[in-house]
């Protein structure tokens, strides 16, 4: 017979602790609902979705990869344009299966709420130059006008457990409740990175009424947080303020009083005009928040390289400069109307003495 061990112990391995999943990457984290999520969706004024495979397929940076070519591509060819494209331009990939609504291929553009159908590789250069820099209807596509509700919600398992996990749960209830409701004009599919991982999970929802519209983007959603996104946000134009991030077409900065302003029907807010910067960046900021914050390896703004001291100094020098440039000019302004007043003073004074003389 063996002796024990001198530590009490047998050499019979233990059971690994069950990891519940949910507490680990979902709903139950500790980090839910532990920062202010106002402001931290990425500023840009259009939104190109290529519709492509399913979300269980995508490799971590799907836009990147050689072994998927087509989203490749399409990244490439934006950016090789993007010192022309003329607004701030997002792109993200989005489930397509054959035969639904949304097929392998298809490509949506937001705000137009436009679906071409079927884009080719070959024809990636041609949709580009006349559909995204010069904002006309491609030639050789079939355009179709998207009308209702689009719901995104990132489920990019390879590129973060915790959309990975939330992703597919919220997608599963939206369906559930649309369905129960009736609500045959809202659309729910997958999609890859947005954004802040940490806000998982994170969705995007697209509205349109008489051609006007709006994309505001949610995080830290929880199940329990979808029937009140489809009857407040979808059914009355009601922000769900606690779980809300902002919106296309706003800057950051003005995220806090768009808060403060109803959505008639949730379709009703115009898109700010842009302002004709080209935008499109093909590597990824992962910052807190901001408006270089990418998606899918795009970024909404220009490099933001760190500024020397020289150059702090030249803006913080030009700024001054500016200042009292102003300064001088509201001076000279107010000089000039003082001698007018004094030479028009001197006329009346003149004519009253030759009128007494």
């Amino acid at each position: 017979m063996a002796a024990a061990p001198e530590n009490g112990t047998t050499d019979t391995p233990t059971a690994a602790p069950v990891v519940d999943e949910n507490v680990k990457f979902g709903f139950q984290r500790p980090e839910m609902h532990t920062e202010k999520l106002s402001g931290t969706a990425i500023a840009y004024d259009r939104h190109v979705i290529l519709c492509y495979k399913t979300h269980d397929l995508w490799p971590s940076r799907v836009e990147s990869s050689d072994s998927h070519p087509f989203p490749k591509n399409l990244a490439g060819a934006l950016k090789a344009r993007k010192n022309d494209i003329p607004v701030k331009t997002l792109l993200t990939i989005c489930e397509g299966r054959e035969g639904t609504e949304l097929s392998n291929g298809d490509v949506l553009l937001f705000p137009e709420m436009v679906k071409y159908r079927g884009l080719k590789e070959a024809d990636i250069n041609s949709f580009v130059d006349e559909v995204i820099v010069n904002r006309k209807q491609w030639s050789i596509g079939v355009q179709e006008t998207m009308t209702g509700s689009h719901i995104f919600v990132c489920a990019h398992s390879s590129r973060d457990k915790r959309c990975g996990f939330c992703g597919p749960i919220l997608i599963k209830k939206f369906k559930e409740e649309a369905e129960l409701r009736g609500l045959d004009n809202v659309s729910v599919s997958a999609c890859s990175h947005v954004g802040g991982h940490k806000y998982a999970g994170n969705l995007i929802i697209y509205s349109v009424r008489d051609k006007k519209v709006c994309g505001h983007w949610y995080g830290y959603v929880t199940p329990s947080d979808v029937p009140e996104l489809l009857d407040n946000h979808i059914g009355k134009g009601e922000i769900i303020n606690r779980i809300w991030r902002g919106q296309m077409g706003v800057p950051i900065k003005k995220t806090e009083k768009a808060m403060e302003q109803p959505l008639p029907n949730g379709n009703d807010l115009k898109i700010i005009e842009p302002d004709l910067e080209a935008s499109i960046i093909i590597e990824e900021k992962e910052s807190n928040g901001g408006c270089c914050q990418g998606a899918n390896g795009f970024s909404c703004c220009r490099d933001e390289t760190p500024k020397t001291e020289t150059e702090k100094e030249a803006n913080e020098e030009m700024s001054v400069f500016d200042i009292l440039t102003k300064k001088w000019e509201k001076h000279e302004v107010f000089t000039a109307a003082a001698v007018v007043g004094a030479v028009a003073t001197i006329a009346v004074a003149y004519s009253f003495y030759r009128r007494f003389r």
